[in-house]
């Protein structure tokens, strides 16, 4: 009796627990690329849940059927052959499941390194993420603005971030708005998002890059397209321009709060040359970018 009644409570305490949580960020999809992964990641569960489901009825079956039974001392049970049909269902089974979910990641994986689909016949708003310890820079080239440890966005837009470390190698991830990707020093890695409405998201660095890793967080939010460009006139009009010396002063390891300026960094650090995961249009227009930068310093120098 006191174990049943100890199994209730601890069922009761398990159910009321878990009805105060907050839904997993993953399972919480605000654009289209992380609702294709939460998308998969539901299939998997369900997958697996039902295979699970299955093997234990299969067990249960096959203790109840084949149990001890009360035969003879000199009882000698009949000689069986394997079975081709049950070792086909044995071997086959698992081989679809692998297919299947083989095809299904492989398709999901080639669309969520592409332009958020709805978002196609639009341009999408570049922003330079960079991270160092621990903090996280973006640049925003066509607005002349750079932000420390938060994101302004324009909801509705597809976001192509250009990814790179001044630091150990970092993970930029937003849960809602997509799966996480690597962002290194001698690189530079492509990552396409979008919000599909307004709110606030929660980013950080999911790979462990030393003491202030668990700090390494940034703010997101997304706006309307009005409101976010009265945030760029507001910068413009309010903040103060970034120098190398201040850049330089960022960059040094430890924590810091929020910061705005105007101008950013890529213009005397730029980003790495190297862009794996860039169309070759993309990679072209950088080449003619730092080519075009090369013959500008070269006047400078001759004259």
């Amino acid at each position: 009796m006191k174990l049943k009644a100890s199994f209730l409570l601890m069922v009761f305490t398990i159910l009321t627990v878990l009805t105060g949580c907050e839904p997993l960020l993953v399972l919480d999809p605000k654009g289209p690329q992380a609702k294709t992964q939460a998308d998969d990641i539901m299939l998997s569960i369900w997958t697996m849940g039902i295979i699970v489901v299955v093997v234990f009825a299969i067990l249960i079956f096959v203790l109840i059927k084949y149990r001890a039974s009360k035969q003879s001392e000199d009882y000698e049970p009949p000689h069986i052959e394997g079975s081709p049909l049950v070792e086909a269902i044995c071997i086959g089974i698992p081989v679809i499941i692998v297919i299947f979910l083989s095809i299904v990641s492989v398709k999901s994986n080639y669309e969520v390194e592409t332009i958020p689909a709805g978002y196609e016949d639009q341009e999408p708003l570049i922003i330079y993420a960079s991270s160092s310890n621990w903090k996280w820079h973006f640049s925003y080239p066509e607005q002349d603005i750079e932000t420390v440890n938060y994101l302004y966005i324009p909801a509705g837009r597809a976001i192509e971030f250009k990814l790179y470390s001044y630091g150990p190698i970092t993970s930029f991830w937003i849960p809602q708005l997509g799966g996480q990707k690597y962002a290194m020093s001698d690189m530079v890695t492509t990552l396409h998002l979008a919000a599909d409405s307004p709110g606030e998201f929660m980013g950080r660095n999911a790979n462990f890059s030393g003491s202030g890793f668990a700090e390494n967080i940034f703010d997101v939010t997304a706006m309307s397209s009005a409101k976010f460009d009265e945030w760029v006139t507001e910068v413009h009009d309010t903040a103060k321009p970034l120098t190398e010396e201040k850049f330089e002063e960022l960059l040094e390891p430890g924590h810091l709060g929020r910061s705005t300026y105007t101008g950013t960094h890529l213009e005397f650090s730029p980003a790495p040359d190297h862009n794996h995961g860039s169309t070759e249009t993309e990679q072209s227009e950088h080449d003619n970018h730092e080519m075009n930068n090369s013959d500008e310093d070269s006047n400078h120098t001759q004259h």
